[in-house]
């Protein structure tokens, strides 16, 4: 099973070609299976991914800051912010050191939901099993090289 009979494409111009295009099937494929957990916890992935950046904070963020760290660098982070907020996760407050920024916080239900989220893990891991641990750090290195500052 490769991507040739995934994607039902027999011929790509080159291996760099082939290389971004299984690049991206994967990418989407990943991102399906975790939608998949996260929908039973009604979030998305780009607001698990606030939650867990605030539950490993030493304090408060600034909505700034959490942008920063985001894996998806595109996304609203303010309306983000402002969903969880509805949903009780985190909690948001004038910083003291600079009036003009928020600070955000996760809140006890927020750790709670992370926490269970948590017990995917396992599971997630289990999508890669095909690969050694070896072939696991590889495949990092290659993903680093790839996006390494030309």
């Amino acid at each position: 099973m490769g991507i040739e009979n995934d994607i039902h494409q027999p011929n790509f111009r080159n291996e760099y070609q082939k290389s971004v295009i299984n690049l991206i099937y994967t990418f989407n494929w990943l991102r399906d299976r975790m939608q998949g957990q996260l929908a039973t916890h009604q979030l998305t992935m780009q607001q698990y991914n606030i939650l867990r950046i605030l539950r490993g904070a030493a304090g408060p963020l600034s909505t700034l800051q959490i942008r920063e760290r985001m894996l998806d660098k595109m996304s609203d982070t303010s309306r983000i912010v402002d969903r969880l907020i509805v949903k009780d996760l985190v909690k948001k407050s004038t910083c003291k050191a600079d009036k003009r920024l928020v600070d955000v916080v996760i809140t006890e239900k927020g750790l709670q939901q992370v926490s269970e989220l948590d017990g995917y893990s396992e599971e997630m891991d289990r999508i890669m099993d095909n690969l050694s641990e070896e072939e696991a750090a590889q495949l990092n290195y290659l993903l680093d090289r790839i996006r390494a500052d030309k």
